[in-house]
């Protein structure tokens, strides 16, 4: 029986991809099987569009210890046996639908992905995109996910050290949300998302399953669909609970600091929940599985195999535990209240099979849910690039003593220049006590526990110059990030990297993202500083149009002594202050992407 269009749509398949699968399989997939390699072969999961595209990024250097997206997050050696692990991702197709949950949960995302490294999450940053805060709708959305990430974040007990926050109408009814976490753990005890040895028992800890982010992968983040209501939309977000994550993450760091030898791995059930995470592990440990759902604790009566493979509920992870020690983890996670259930096991092969009651009801092929198809497209340069670049600037006319004095008053007093304390002062700073330098400087500075080493971290970009060059745009994100590190003190060392743009089958699109990716290669490999972790979201659009290229830089440094860390103050009466680098005098093209030309012309060049 021919599958309905409605299927696809809900799956985010296309025809073709359909028959590609069909082939592949060698028969038709039943729904379980649909909603799977949907999922996994959504932009969000497979990264279709992009991966040809992200192999361009220097990801390699002396101190990276894990191989770029091969891992739940990137690790960085930093000497004396420890390790920092880093990633930032987006919750921006979420936050515009339920703004609080939606941020709160891309908050938890990120640090499960973290300690899913046995890592302990010690700094998280955010980096936010809205319209203008005078329309009511954008107002809404920004209150609403700067308190989703201090409501979320504060309950965890990991400090909010930095961000940034950038208003613009590109963004009107698509908020870009971005969270960045750093961990520290020891490096010989990093854990991997691996399953394998035949026998290996899959526990499920953490929350019970309900029908709260169903399609969020495939649905809510991989399509453009411009007839799609907010009210309709609101299943698909996730609910979170940061007291559980809580006690995950405490449990979660003690088996991996105290009892690695427990496991073979661990994984976060983030996007498509269980079937991303049992059938990534496998993929990485060469093995199958099979899971007998009927074991999967749930929280709501009725639910379908369909529903408990793809359901998104938060504060869960999956545990890959040795069969001689499943009593050792069930004790341990029951002694931080949580439940831990077996739902299966490691097998030989090359297939995931799934039980209910005995019954199978799917069998997925691992490498075929695995490796969605690539598409390298031809990008085709926006055409009103043209005549925003050849717009002379020089033209303009000169600012007078006294309207440079206004011009300064109004541009401090502007959204995207005025101070961001109303943000951070709603998110806790100093809990760990580690924090040296606060946000609203360059960067943020965080001491490692127990030495007198740290690290400095900050996250950049400037959206509208990405608009008007892509290229230029991110190797420059990646040169103002370098910056605000080493203002700190600290030495740049390596990049987490999230891509933030439009549907990537519009050509203009394409060549947005392409040209920024080249940007951030070779900036990267300029200051030698790898990526080694980062997301990327695409159909990020609104009426229609798509969000300006955002491809957020997330850069961390390393500092021997946080003792020496700067900070941005004027503390010192009477000391000088020097500008360093190409001096006052400017050509009038320097005002590119400016916002003194928004301000004062009414103008994007």
């Amino acid at each position: 029986m021919p599958v309905l269009q409605e299927a696809l749509d809900a799956v985010a398949l296309s025809r073709d991809e359909y028959a590609l699968l069909v082939q592949r399989l060698g028969r038709e997939p039943n729904d379980v099987e649909l909603g799977m390699f949907g999922s996994l072969w959504s932009e969000h999961c497979g990264y279709k569009n992009s991966k040809p595209l992200l192999r361009l990024l220097p990801s390699g250097g002396d101190r990276v210890l894990t191989r770029v997206g091969a891992e739940n997050a990137g690790a960085i050696d930093i000497g004396g046996g420890r390790c920092v692990v880093m990633k930032v991702e987006s919750h921006n197709h979420p936050s515009a639908v339920e703004p609080y949950e939606g941020a709160a949960t891309g908050v938890g995302g990120i640090v499960r992905d973290i300690f899913a490294m046995g890592a302990y999450p010690v700094a998280i940053l955010d980096s936010l995109r809205f319209g203008p805060p005078d329309d009511p709708r954008n107002r809404y959305l920004f209150e609403g996910v700067v308190a989703g990430i201090g409501g979320y974040g504060n309950c965890l007990g990991v400090p909010n050290v930095g961000g940034e926050v950038f208003f613009s109408p590109a963004f009107n009814g698509n908020p870009l949300v971005n969270a960045m976490c750093v961990g520290v753990a020891e490096t010989a005890k990093l854990l991997s998302a691996r399953a394998e040895g035949a026998g290996s028992v899959f526990l499920l800890v953490g929350a019970d399953s309900g029908r709260d982010g169903i399609h969020g992968a495939s649905g809510l983040a991989s399509r453009t669909d411009p007839d799609a209501r907010f009210e309709e939309m609101r299943p698909a977000v996730q609910v979170g609970n940061p007291f559980m994550e809580k006690l995950l993450m405490e449990a979660c760091y003690e088996l991996a600091s105290e009892h690695g030898d427990w496991v073979v791995g661990l994984q976060d059930l983030g996007a498509a929940g269980l079937t991303s995470a049992v059938l990534e592990c496998c993929a990485k440990g060469n093995s199958g599985a099979i899971l007998n759902l009927e074991r999967v604790p749930r929280r709501e009566s009725g639910m379908t195999p369909y529903e408990v493979m793809l359901s998104e509920s938060q504060e869960r992870m999956l545990v890959i535990a040795k069969p001689q020690h499943v009593d050792d983890v069930r004790r341990l996670f029951e002694h931080w209240e949580l439940h831990c259930a077996d739902i299966g096991e490691v097998v030989d092969g090359d297939t995931v099979i799934l039980r209910e009651n005995g019954v199978e009801v799917g069998r997925v092929p691992v490498a075929i849910a695995t490796e969605p198809p690539e598409y390298r497209r031809k990008g085709v340069r926006p055409a009103e690039l043209q005549a925003l670049n050849n717009y002379d600037l020089g033209s303009l006319p000169d600012v007078s003593p006294d309207g440079a004095t206004d011009a300064l008053l109004q541009l401090l007093n502007r959204p995207n220049i005025a101070s961001r304390r109303p943000v951070y002062r709603q998110y806790d700073q100093q809990v760990l006590g580690n924090t040296v330098v606060q946000p609203g400087c360059d960067a943020a500075v965080v001491r490692i526990a127990g030495t007198d080493s740290g690290f400095a971290v900050k996250t950049d970009c400037n959206s509208r110059l990405c608009y008007l060059d892509p290229y230029v745009g991110a190797a420059a994100a990646v040169a103002e990030s370098a910056r605000n590190v080493v203002c700190t003190g600290a030495t740049p060392v390596a990049v987490t990297d999230c891509l933030n743009f439009g549907d990537p089958e519009k050509p203009e699109v394409y060549y947005q993202l392409e040209q920024a990716i080249r940007g951030i290669a070779e900036a990267c490999s300029e200051f030698d500083t790898p990526v080694v972790s980062g997301n990327v979201s695409l159909f990020n659009e609104s009426g229609g149009r798509p969000v300006y290229p955002t491809p957020v830089i997330g850069m961390l440094g390393l500092i021997d002594d946080v003792h020496t860390a700067m900070n941005c103050a004027f503390s010192l009466p009477g000391a000088d202050v020097w500008l360093l680098g190409a001096g006052v005098e400017q050509p009038a093209t320097a005002l590119a992407g400016s916002e003194y030309l928004e301000m004062a012309h009414d103008l994007v060049a």
